[in-house]
């Protein structure tokens, strides 16, 4: 429990410096950098405790807000470390172990409380994982992940799905979870090693053109000379 609350606080930060990153040319001031960041790496799970109806999980361990707002505020100080070549690949691979921990266990979570499972809980782990990003997406007016072919939320959903296939079979809930995490985090690992995007068959396509509706970029903005 406590390796996982460290990773938990680890990942928040990486959130909270991720969404500078990806709101970086938009010229934000300090507020607007705090303001994302916390949306960004909170915003999913206290849409998930509000659904529940559960008391929103930051409220009792103030801990959470301030990683938050220290990841996004080491962003704005030391942004041009952050957004070199080596330091932006590592925020991607952090961010991918985040989402997958998160997404477990938000699963978990749901699950415990016996709300709609198998489906509300895989639901609850999905949209904790991407509902921070897609929140700050909205409000930075960019293209959110789930109109790109980015593989991002699909490794999600798929170790969600591992996870709770796991539990319902009887498997204990950690070795579901370390499964669930896995599944997750080796897809979402794969996709950004070699570049894997969502196959142009599966995404929607207009009447005219032929060409898909989305965009394909990563969740963050490289930098200029990321390769």
């Amino acid at each position: 429990m406590v390796f996982e609350y460290i990773i938990s606080q680890i990942a928040v930060v990486v959130f909270g410096v991720t969404a500078v990153l990806a709101i970086s040319h938009k010229g934000t001031d300090l507020f607007g950098v705090l303001f994302l960041g916390f949306i960004t790496a909170l915003g999913g799970g206290t849409i998930r405790d509000l659904i529940l109806d559960v008391p929103v999980f930051w409220t009792n361990d103030l801990l959470y807000v301030y990683t938050a707002l220290g990841g996004s505020f080491a962003a704005f100080l030391f942004f041009r470390v952050f957004s070199k070549s080596s330091s932006y690949l590592l925020m991607l691979y952090l961010d991918g172990l985040g989402v997958a921990l998160f997404s477990v266990q938000a699963l978990h979570k749901t699950w415990a409380l016996n709300i709609g499972v198998p489906l509300v809980p895989i639901f609850m782990g999905v949209i904790t994982s991407i509902g921070g990003s897609i929140i700050r997406d909205v409000v930075a007016g960019r293209v959110n992940l789930l109109m790109r072919r980015e593989l991002y939320a699909n490794p999600i959903l798929l170790g969600c799905i591992a996870d709770a296939c796991l539990l319902s079979w009887g498997f204990s809930v950690h070795c579901a979870g370390i499964v669930g995490i896995l599944v997750c985090f080796i897809i979402r690992a794969a996709a950004i090693h070699w570049n894997l995007t969502i196959p142009s068959f599966l995404m929607l396509k207009s009447d005219t053109g032929g060409k898909t509706l989305s965009i394909k970029t990563s969740d963050i903005v490289p930098p200029k000379d990321f390769k």
